[in-house]
């Protein structure tokens, strides 16, 4: 059967696949700039988290950026190895693990501040549009999660 602009089925109609490969590529845009820095993406992103609030539990990091903490574990093993975090047991309760920048993990912090300007730069768009449009991306998530 072809496929048609009307085609409910057309790949490039599918949002799944627009989300999917957009993702992937602008993902792909933050490698060169985080791999000097030591980082991949998810890792980047944990640092963003204990960026913004340092200390944290494994479990507050697994929410906040929708990871199972089976999947966060590892990173932070080598974010912990890389010398920018260390994970401790929390002094209230032994069963949850406190996550916690080290000195060079909040130093790196001033290395990174060029990064989402230099991918709006890379991407040719301003900075208020990559707001705007992030900005839907978050209210389409919360769609989803009320679905």
């Amino acid at each position: 059967m072809a496929t048609t602009d009307l085609d409910p089925l057309a790949l490039d109609r599918q949002l799944c696949f627009a989300l999917a490969a957009t993702s992937r590529s602008v993902i792909g845009l933050y490698r060169d700039l985080l791999e000097p820095m030591g980082l991949t993406h998810p890792q980047y992103l944990v640092m963003l988290a204990l960026w913004e609030h340092d200390p944290r539990s494994v479990r507050e990091i697994a929410a906040e950026l929708r990871l199972e903490s089976a999947t966060l574990s590892p990173l932070l093993k080598r974010l912990e190895a890389s010398g920018y975090v260390r994970r401790t047991r929390s002094t209230t309760d032994e069963r949850q693990l406190a996550v916690t920048l080290t000195t060079a993990g909040r130093a790196l912090r001033e290395r990174a501040r060029t990064v989402p300007v230099t991918i709006a730069e890379r991407l040719g768009w301003p900075l208020a549009r990559l707001e705007a449009l992030k900005d839907e991306l978050s209210e389409l998530l919360a769609v989803v999660d009320t679905a």
